[in-house]
Protein backbone atom coordinates (compact mmCIF):
# COMPACT_ATOMS: atom_id res chain seq x y z
CA UNK A 1 0.00 0.00 0.00
CA UNK A 2 1.08 3.29 -1.10
CA UNK A 3 0.13 5.56 2.68
CA UNK A 4 1.48 8.00 4.37
CA UNK A 5 0.55 9.41 7.77
CA UNK A 6 1.82 12.33 9.21
CA UNK A 7 0.26 14.72 11.69
CA UNK A 8 -2.66 16.77 10.49
CA UNK A 9 -1.51 20.47 10.24
CA UNK A 10 -4.08 23.58 10.45
CA UNK A 11 -4.13 23.71 6.59
CA UNK A 12 -5.51 20.18 6.47
CA UNK A 13 -8.98 21.72 8.37
CA UNK A 14 -10.97 21.59 5.23
CA UNK A 15 -9.78 18.32 4.12
CA UNK A 16 -10.00 16.70 7.27
CA UNK A 17 -13.96 18.09 7.72
CA UNK A 18 -14.44 16.73 3.90
CA UNK A 19 -13.22 13.35 4.67
CA UNK A 20 -14.79 13.43 8.33
CA UNK A 21 -18.20 14.05 6.53
CA UNK A 22 -18.25 11.82 3.86
CA UNK A 23 -17.52 8.84 6.29
CA UNK A 24 -20.29 9.84 8.67
CA UNK A 25 -22.92 9.86 5.97
CA UNK A 26 -21.75 6.38 4.65
CA UNK A 27 -21.17 4.69 7.82
CA UNK A 28 -23.77 5.70 9.88
CA UNK A 29 -26.27 5.69 7.16
CA UNK A 30 -29.12 3.64 9.25
CA UNK A 31 -27.25 4.49 12.65
CA UNK A 32 -27.17 7.91 12.91
CA UNK A 33 -30.45 10.35 11.70
CA UNK A 34 -29.73 11.86 8.82
CA UNK A 35 -30.66 15.44 10.27
CA UNK A 36 -27.75 14.56 13.07
CA UNK A 37 -25.43 14.34 10.35
CA UNK A 38 -26.23 17.14 8.72
CA UNK A 39 -26.07 19.80 11.36
CA UNK A 40 -22.77 17.81 12.46
CA UNK A 41 -21.02 18.43 9.36
CA UNK A 42 -22.08 21.94 9.02
CA UNK A 43 -19.66 22.48 11.85
CA UNK A 44 -16.54 20.20 11.08
CA UNK A 45 -14.66 22.53 9.30
CA UNK A 46 -14.70 25.40 12.08
CA UNK A 47 -13.81 22.37 14.71
CA UNK A 48 -10.46 21.11 12.61
CA UNK A 49 -9.52 24.97 12.41
CA UNK A 50 -9.75 25.04 16.47
CA UNK A 51 -8.45 21.76 17.22
CA UNK A 52 -5.65 20.89 14.82
CA UNK A 53 -2.76 23.81 16.13
CA UNK A 54 0.41 23.19 14.46
CA UNK A 55 1.46 21.96 18.57
CA UNK A 56 -1.35 19.17 18.34
CA UNK A 57 0.43 15.77 17.70
CA UNK A 58 -2.47 13.31 18.10
CA UNK A 59 -4.35 13.99 14.89
CA UNK A 60 -3.12 12.34 11.81
CA UNK A 61 -4.04 12.78 7.89
CA UNK A 62 -3.92 9.68 6.00
CA UNK A 63 -2.54 10.05 2.62
CA UNK A 64 -2.36 8.31 -0.69
CA UNK A 65 -1.08 9.61 -3.46
CA UNK A 66 -0.50 12.97 -2.28
CA UNK A 67 -4.60 13.03 -1.65
CA UNK A 68 -5.74 13.51 2.02
CA UNK A 69 -8.70 10.13 2.19
CA UNK A 70 -8.48 9.86 5.66
CA UNK A 71 -7.90 11.14 9.38
CA UNK A 72 -6.79 9.81 12.93
CA UNK A 73 -6.35 10.95 16.20
CA UNK A 74 -4.53 8.46 18.97
CA UNK A 75 -2.50 9.37 22.04
CA UNK A 76 -3.47 9.14 25.85
CA UNK A 77 -7.37 8.40 26.96
CA UNK A 78 -10.05 10.90 27.69
CA UNK A 79 -10.71 11.13 31.17
CA UNK A 80 -14.89 10.68 31.00
CA UNK A 81 -16.61 11.71 34.01
CA UNK A 82 -19.76 9.73 32.82
CA UNK A 83 -17.77 6.50 32.43
CA UNK A 84 -15.90 4.43 34.76
CA UNK A 85 -12.29 4.63 33.86
CA UNK A 86 -10.49 3.22 36.79
CA UNK A 87 -9.35 0.14 35.26
CA UNK A 88 -7.84 2.41 32.18
CA UNK A 89 -4.16 3.57 33.83
CA UNK A 90 -1.02 5.06 31.99
CA UNK A 91 -0.19 1.98 30.01
CA UNK A 92 -3.30 2.97 27.87
CA UNK A 93 -3.15 4.93 24.69
CA UNK A 94 -6.51 5.84 22.59
CA UNK A 95 -7.78 5.45 18.90
CA UNK A 96 -9.97 8.05 19.54
CA UNK A 97 -10.91 8.57 15.76
CA UNK A 98 -10.32 6.60 12.84
CA UNK A 99 -12.33 7.07 9.28
CA UNK A 100 -11.35 6.78 5.73
CA UNK A 101 -13.06 8.67 2.95
CA UNK A 102 -15.60 5.82 1.58
CA UNK A 103 -13.98 6.06 -2.01
CA UNK A 104 -11.14 4.17 -0.50
CA UNK A 105 -13.23 1.31 1.83
CA UNK A 106 -11.45 -2.09 1.21
CA UNK A 107 -8.35 -0.83 0.21
CA UNK A 108 -6.19 -2.28 3.46
CA UNK A 109 -5.79 1.47 4.41
CA UNK A 110 -7.60 1.55 7.73
CA UNK A 111 -5.29 -1.48 8.45
CA UNK A 112 -2.55 0.18 8.18
CA UNK A 113 -3.95 2.88 10.34
CA UNK A 114 -4.13 0.88 12.29
CA UNK A 115 -0.50 -0.80 12.59
CA UNK A 116 0.34 2.69 12.70
CA UNK A 117 -1.98 3.55 16.24
CA UNK A 118 -0.27 0.65 17.69
CA UNK A 119 3.01 1.24 16.49
CA UNK A 120 2.79 5.12 17.83
CA UNK A 121 1.47 3.64 21.25
CA UNK A 122 4.07 1.06 21.53
CA UNK A 123 6.82 3.83 21.09
CA UNK A 124 5.24 6.10 23.60
CA UNK A 125 5.78 3.02 26.05
CA UNK A 126 2.14 2.08 26.22
CA UNK A 127 0.90 -1.72 26.34
CA UNK A 128 -3.07 -1.54 26.05
CA UNK A 129 -4.89 1.16 23.25
CA UNK A 130 -8.48 1.59 23.37
CA UNK A 131 -11.21 3.14 21.59
CA UNK A 132 -14.82 3.29 21.57
CA UNK A 133 -17.69 2.55 18.81
CA UNK A 134 -21.21 2.35 18.49
CA UNK A 135 -22.74 -0.92 19.19
CA UNK A 136 -24.90 -0.93 15.96
CA UNK A 137 -21.83 -0.42 13.84
CA UNK A 138 -21.20 -3.88 13.24
CA UNK A 139 -19.54 -3.88 10.51
CA UNK A 140 -16.56 -1.47 12.37
CA UNK A 141 -16.91 -3.59 15.07
CA UNK A 142 -15.67 -6.55 12.70
CA UNK A 143 -12.80 -4.58 11.57
CA UNK A 144 -11.73 -4.08 15.16
CA UNK A 145 -12.06 -7.75 16.23
CA UNK A 146 -9.89 -8.77 13.04
CA UNK A 147 -7.30 -6.42 13.91
CA UNK A 148 -7.22 -8.25 17.93
CA UNK A 149 -9.33 -5.73 19.97
CA UNK A 150 -12.14 -7.24 21.72
CA UNK A 151 -14.90 -5.63 23.89
CA UNK A 152 -14.10 -5.19 27.34
CA UNK A 153 -17.38 -4.54 29.07
CA UNK A 154 -17.84 -0.80 29.18
CA UNK A 155 -20.02 1.39 27.31
CA UNK A 156 -21.60 4.86 27.16
CA UNK A 157 -24.46 6.30 26.11
CA UNK A 158 -24.92 9.59 23.37
CA UNK A 159 -27.05 11.05 22.19
CA UNK A 160 -27.12 11.53 18.08
CA UNK A 161 -30.47 12.43 17.69
CA UNK A 162 -31.20 9.11 19.05
CA UNK A 163 -29.46 7.31 22.17
CA UNK A 164 -26.99 5.08 20.76
CA UNK A 165 -24.79 2.84 22.94
CA UNK A 166 -20.99 2.97 22.14
CA UNK A 167 -18.66 0.26 23.53
CA UNK A 168 -15.13 0.32 24.56
CA UNK A 169 -12.57 -2.39 22.84
CA UNK A 170 -9.39 -3.08 23.72
CA UNK A 171 -6.25 -4.56 22.61
CA UNK A 172 -3.27 -5.55 25.04
CA UNK A 173 0.33 -4.85 23.06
Amino acid sequence: MNITIRRALPADAADMAEILSRSWEAAYKNIIPAEYISEKNATRLALFRRIVTGEDTGHCVIEKGGKSIGIMWVGPPKQESHVDTDDIDDSFYELHSLYIHPDFWRQGIGSEAMEFAVSRARSAGKRNIILWVFAENTGTISFYEKCGFTADGAYKLYNCGRELKAIRMRLAL
